[in-house]
């Protein structure tokens, strides 16, 4: 049986994708694996200027035909995408069973999670959950000719019928030390407009992904946000709430096995939720063994300001991490709470206030903020405005216009507000260009003297009232916010955002390797040279 995997979203970003492709290739070695990345690299810096979160690609039909014409030979296809890829991937299903019906389609990734109901109406499979053991046992029946539709963590379609089988329990730590390391630099393609699949090279992966490798270790997080899929997920299973992790010595030699593939990788980007929620005697043993083992910089988006500790901070970045991403999303207690998202009275600035203790170890922390929400007021405005201006500096951020996942709390909570919602395939990351939305945008990329904020400020008001927009002044202050994070990444010789041939070069001329060893701070010196990490 010929079995084919495609990732539609952002190529090898796809983790969760390349851990079950895993599992497929330890199953059937002979496993195809695609990545359909319609912008090639998401992050290169024309993208970031002019495609900002844009996921409503039109593919030529010429590349549409090329795309299906090499997947519809195969028995199988499983696909894997977001939500704000569900419509590419909808199209290639349809083109492909055009040229052969009988090909079997199986979709997982975030999509049929969240939003089961529409996927299964173009697939005869759905991954519904956690898909690692649930494709395994799902592919070792269906080559059996067993009863495959009572695989549970599945829906299946039967002629009209929809077949919805409960759910696995979540995989326990054990159980995630024991799977196949993720699929990387092993024999995959990747599509590139006008011709086609060719072969993820090592050139076309540093092309479109740069020098930096991406995964996960620690699932699950302690919060239902709204606005996050996470709380879909905590809905399907309480228990997602609960940390779980592979030992440390799991991941390193997960990270070791792409460094023999790839000797160019210069940092690591950990996309866990809630890595910073880990024991505190956990995290010395992994700093421990990373600096003696890896001893390359790593990256933690996943930081809640409740888990904010000097304590932890110190280990991490002695361990050798660069950078933190840390979700702020408002200074308003009203929206926090509308969010669902924990706080407390000075939280926020207590916690960027130990951030801003390690600059001098760190790229600028990246701090999330969502702006144009329809229910927001003049007030909600002023508190993240107030917010951004006290933070100690420095710190750059990442702004997103709100936009809705299908099936999330927050799409509950506008439907019962009666208050229509955009879609998120719209794009997500250029809000609507107000005084207010151009006022965080300068915060990102200095203080400016009180005068000419309270300029903005006296002006600000809710993207949903009748106000002259400035879109000229938008882009300016972006652009420099975007010049201010590429000095930042290339001063720290970071290029997990600066995709290309630059971190290549500098690697290959180790210049990389003197820079940090002869120019940035040590982070030795800030643990106590009289204390011992725990082993």
């Amino acid at each position: 049986m010929k079995i084919k995997f495609v990732s539609v979203e952002d190529g090898i970003y796809a983790i969760g994708f390349r851990k079950v492709a895993a599992v497929a290739r330890s199953i059937k070695p002979e496993t195809e694996i695609y990545y359909i990345s319609p912008r090639g690299s998401v992050l290169s810096f024309f993208n970031l200027l002019f495609k900002p979160g844009k996921h409503d690609y039109e593919l030529s039909t010429g590349d549409v035909e090329r795309i299906c014409t090499e997947l519809a030979d195969a028995d199988m296809v499983c696909f894997s995408s977001m939500t704000s890829f569900a419509e590419l991937t909808k199209r290639v299903i349809k083109g492909i069973l055009q040229i052969n019906p009988k090909v079997y389609i199986v979709w997982g990734g975030i999509h049929p999670i969240v939003y089961p109901e529409d996927a299964i109406q173009s697939a005869n499979a759905i991954c519904i959950g956690e898909g690692e053991t649930a494709f395994k046992q799902f592919l070792e029946a269906y080559e059996r000719s067993d009863d495959y539709t009572t695989t549970n963590n599945f829906w299946f379609k039967e002629s009209d019928e929809i077949i919805k089988n409960a759910f696995l329990h979540l995989h326990t730590p054990e159980e995630l030390g024991n799977f196949p390391f993720p699929i990387y630099m092993d024999n995959e393609k990747i599509f590139e407009t006008r011709k086609g699949f060719v072969p993820l090279t090592v050139k076309r992966h540093i092309s479109n992904y740069g020098v930096s490798y991406w995964t996960v270790w620690t699932i699950g997080c302690p919060y239902k946000c709204t606005f996050c899929s996470n709380s879909k997920f905590i809905e399907n299973d309480k228990h997602y709430r609960k940390i779980r992790y592979s030992s440390v010595d799991y991941i390193i030699a997960e990270v070791k096995e792409a460094m023999r593939k790839g000797p160019y990788i210069s940092s690591v980007y950990f996309a866990d939720d809630s890595f910073m929620a880990i024991p505190i005697e956990l995290m010395e043993e992994f700093a421990k063994k990373w600096r003696k083992e890896i001893n390359i910089p790593f990256m933690i988006p996943g930081v809640i300001p409740r888990f904010v500790k000097k304590e932890k901070f110190k280990i991490l970045i002695w361990g050798g991490m660069q950078r933190i991403r840390m979700g702020i999303q408002s200074g308003s207690d009203r929206l926090l709470e509308f969010y669902k998202r924990p706080n407390k009275p000075g939280l926020l600035l207590q916690a960027t206030s130990i951030i801003a203790d390690f600059s001098d170890y760190m790229i600028p922390p990246s701090y999330d903020i969502i702006l144009d929400n329809p229910i927001e007021t003049r007030q909600d405005i002023l508190d993240t405005l107030e917010l951004l201006y006290s933070i100690k500096r420095p710190y750059v951020l990442n702004l997103y216009a709100l936009k809705v996942l299908p099936n999330t709390d927050l799409a509950s909570q506008f439907q019962q507000l009666g208050i229509e919602h955009e879609d998120i395939t719209d794009g997500y990351l250029i809000p609507t260009a107000t005084l207010a939305n151009i006022a965080v945008y300068m915060l990102a990329v200095f203080t400016p003297p009180r005068v000419v904020f309270d300029f903005f400020v006296t002006r600000a008001k809710p993207y949903t009232e009748n106000q002259p927009l400035y879109p000229w002044l938008m882009s300016f202050f972006r652009v420099l916010h975007l010049i201010k994070q590429g000095i930042s990444n290339l001063w720290f010789m970071n290029f997990v955002f600066l995709p290309g041939k630059v971190g290549w070069l500098l690697w290959k001329l180790d210049i990389i390797k003197l820079w940090r060893k002869n120019i940035l701070k040590n982070p030795m010196e800030i643990i106590d040279p009289n204390r011992t990490l725990s082993s």
